[in-house]
């Protein structure tokens, strides 16, 4: 396979602080390469390096000729005056293909991608459908390599389950990601960028699965050596204290030796003690068993139902898990539990001096990007009280993996995921009988992801959970909620159950959507009584006329899809689909005109 991108020991620093060094990694045809490493590890600056928007401070950076590339970053930004469609076709412009085969590229994505109307400003769409849209507008060109920077920040799980389907049918693709089901469904390697392996990074042929069985291997070999090099070391500080009366050339070059062996060991120590931040929720004692009921309760929006008839009983150790696509009321229900919201029907019922705490999924409106992080931490003075304890707050930023030296940088500067810490810490500071988090996954990585399932694991109080991390959901919930988009709400043990319910109604739903069409197709059946003989021939034969050209349609829709990434025979195919589905129209068409003379 040959390679299309690669980098060779790549080296970036941002100030004193060096982010990866001879870091090296290679992107050929049929590559999917899952990208992971702790906050501010270089992820982002390794794909901007890559994409040709940053240089390296050493090192190189190679794409093949003619080899074309796509950047996906992770913010979704948009002009004003952009619509959906304007967006792709902004996206097709710089290729050189005929008119028609940029508007057909145009109408396939926009199939895919679930935009039903192309001419919907971009400014109106949610973040998820903005981050289709950003994804959609990288696709629609077929490059030959595709970068993404977290792509399933704001998707919902439909949109995540699209984004692989895509991923898979992909040239190649590097992506940024801490959705650890993603990995594991999508990469053919995984890389990790880390100071705790000797160059930086770590990579591995396989999914996610099988790169945490190979870095556990690696990490026990480097155990090994540390072990032995502690032994050595020892042994050769014992010697050195001796003191020899006599220095020959032997014992000089020995003394030599051991220094180096002293500094190899600080090296291997300094790589193998990664950090992780320390959650920890803090529960009041309250012992009541019914903190949140809710009986019957519905809300709608816009003129679109929600949810109805929905009853929830919140008691402590339960962890909810609240599903459905974007839009289908998930936040909605948060501040209806909440009570910054009412239900338009049924009735909500908290304890007595309930205790909430809320974690929402617009980060910046609970936090003052222009103030430091000292203040943010620590508002006043320079200590915290955390469960009865006085904790300086450079101690308390240490927590959170933040160095004492950045306590006077503005939030403004932190990365997502660091921002998502200091929310955290504010939360960890209030006591909670109940903790409403909506999507409080988006930007953490990985060893973070970890330690917050473990402390949500271990709040003794009631949870609920709006995430799209499936991992997460799978772990921590002992329930889940699943809105349906229709005003339905269900229960289910865990999110496969819910998956697999959710694949029934589709199939119930498409053959439903299709019964009106074997409905016409059969009513021709019924013996007319006023056509004419050819005409009475015709209405005859209507019906298998029609399951020919509609098994056409399924026939020729199936080589659009599957020639996406072959301008050619997409050319051949899709006019051939176009007249499919004329003929079609035709015959129901003339199947109306039949019908009406029969009913003269």
């Amino acid at each position: 396979m040959a390679v299309l991108l690669s980098c060779a020991a790549l080296r970036k620093s941002i100030g004193a602080r060096v982010l990866f060094d001879n870091f090296s990694l290679s992107l050929s045809d049929g590559d999917r390469i899952g990208l992971i490493g702790p906050n501010g590890s270089g992820k982002t600056t390794l794909l901007e390096v890559l994409a040709g928007n940053e240089r390296p401070d050493g090192g190189t950076r190679a794409i093949r000729k003619q080899t074309s590339l796509a950047y996906v970053p992770q913010d979704s930004l948009f002009a004003a005056e952009d619509t959906v469609a304007s967006v792709l076709n902004a996206a097709l412009a710089p290729l050189h293909l005929e008119d028609r085969e940029k508007a057909t590229r145009l109408q396939i994505m926009l199939g895919r991608a679930g935009f039903d109307d192309p001419q919907i400003p971009a400014s109106a769409l949610s973040g998820g459908w903005k981050k289709r849209l950003a994804i959609a507008a990288a696709l629609v060109t077929s490059p030959d390599v595709v970068l993404l920077d977290e792509p399933t920040n704001h998707l919902d799980l439909d949109g995540i389950l699209w984004l692989e389907r895509a991923l898979v049918s992909a040239n190649a693709c590097l992506v940024v990601t801490h959705d650890r089901y993603f990995l594991e469904n999508v990469s053919t390697q995984v890389a990790e960028l880390n100071p705790a392996y000797p160059n930086g990074g770590f990579q591995v042929s396989g999914n996610y699965s099988e790169f945490l069985i190979r870095r556990q291997e690696f990490f026990e070999a480097q155990s090994k050596q540390q072990e032995a090099l502690s032994t050595k070391v020892k042994r050769e500080v014992e010697w050195l204290r001796r003191g020899p009366k006599a220095r020959t050339g032997k014992s000089k070059a020995r003394i030599d030796a051991a220094g180096r062996l002293i500094e190899q060991l600080k090296d291997v120590n300094a790589r193998s003690a990664t950090a992780t931040a320390q959650i920890d929720f803090t529960a009041t004692e309250r012992k009541t068993k019914r903190l949140i009921e809710a009986e019957g309760i519905g809300k709608s929006l816009g003129g679109k139902r929600l949810f109805g008839s929905l009853n929830l009983t919140l008691m402590p150790g339960m962890r909810v898990g609240l599903v459905g696509a974007n839009g289908n009321g998930k936040s909605t229900l948060l501040k209806i539990l909440e009570g910054a919201l009412e239900p338009d029907e049924g009735a909500i019922r908290r304890a007595d001096a309930l205790r909430l705490t809320t974690f929402a999924q617009d980060r910046t409106a609970h936090l003052d990007l222009e103030t430091s992080l000292r203040r943010a931490l620590c508002p006043r003075g320079d200590s915290v009280i955390y469960r009865d304890r006085t904790i300086h707050v450079a101690g308390w930023a240490k927590r959170f993996l933040f160095r004492e030296e950045q306590l006077d940088t503005p939030l403004s500067r932190l990365s997502g995921g660091e921002r998502a810490r200091v929310l955290i810490a504010t939360l960890m500071l209030e006591s909670a009988d109940v903790l409403l988090l909506d999507e409080p996954t988006n930007d953490l990585d990985i060893p973070t992801l970890e330690v917050l399932e473990d402390s949500l694991l271990d709040f003794p109080g009631a949870l609920v959970l709006v995430s799209h991390d499936r991992y997460l959901l799978d772990r921590v919930s002992t329930v889940v909620i699943g809105l349906d988009g229709s005003g339905g709400a269900g229960t289910f043990a865990d999110y496969s159950q819910w998956e697999a319910a959710r694949g029934e109604a589709g199939v119930a739903e498409e053959e439903t959507e299709a019964a009106p069409q074997r409905v016409r197709a059969e009513s021709p059946s019924g013996p007319p009584k006023k056509l004419a003989y050819l005409e009475q021939r015709e209405w005859d034969s209507m019906e298998q006329k029609i399951l020919e050209a509609e098994s056409e349609i399924a026939k020729w829709q199936l080589e659009v899809e599957e020639a996406a990434s072959d301008p050619q025979r997409l050319l051949a195919a899709y006019p051939k689909m176009q007249e499919a589905q004329a003929r079609v129209e035709e015959l129901y068409a003339r199947w109306a005109e039949l019908e009406a003379k029969t009913a003269k």
